[in-house]
């Protein structure tokens, strides 16, 4: 979390058509919250009302939280700011945040992403940080910067 800044709420977008992502939004408005969190269907008229700097399209492929000063946090960053929020999960949003729990958190969110590219029609699913899945062919690995086909593709 930001240095000498109080977060006092979190928005988490999420999609609205996804039987997953209603069902963590369910568990989540469930839990205690040390920090407020508010759901907001992605891609609806609220979200573009409330965030029209972001790219509404993005929301609906990969979770996206929004603090309170403006800050985004996509894919494994917003779950381990959302599990941040929870009362009974801080400990372990602090343990994914490490280097070592990264890995774990990226693991789950592709895990769900893989899910959910299977509910969506075999829909491919394409994250910022270069990963992406196609039902068609499973994983591959772009690094950012490398969308001119002079970079290898990992498979």
């Amino acid at each position: 979390m930001t240095a000498g800044y109080a977060v006092r709420g979190l928005t988490v977008l999420y999609d609205a058509q996804c039987s997953l992502c209603t069902f963590l939004r369910d568990w989540l408005v469930k839990q205690p919250q040390l920090v407020p969190l508010e759901m907001v269907p992605a891609g609806s008229e609220e979200a573009r009302r409330r965030y029209p700097g972001l790219d509404h399209g993005a929301t609906l492929d990969e979770i996206t939280v929004v603090g309170d000063a403006g800050q985004v946090y996509r894919g494994s960053a917003a779950w381990i700011v959302t599990l941040w929020a929870l009362r009974e999960h801080r400990g372990l949003a602090h343990r994914l945040s490490t280097p070592a729990g990264a890995l774990v958190a990226k693991g789950a969110v592709l895990a769900a992403a893989n899910w959910r590219g299977g509910q969506r029609g075999g829909r491919s699913y394409r994250a910022q940080d270069g990963w992406s899945y196609d039902p068609s062919w499973g994983w591959a690995y772009n690094p950012p910067g490398c969308g001119d086909g002079t970079c290898t593709t990992t498979r």
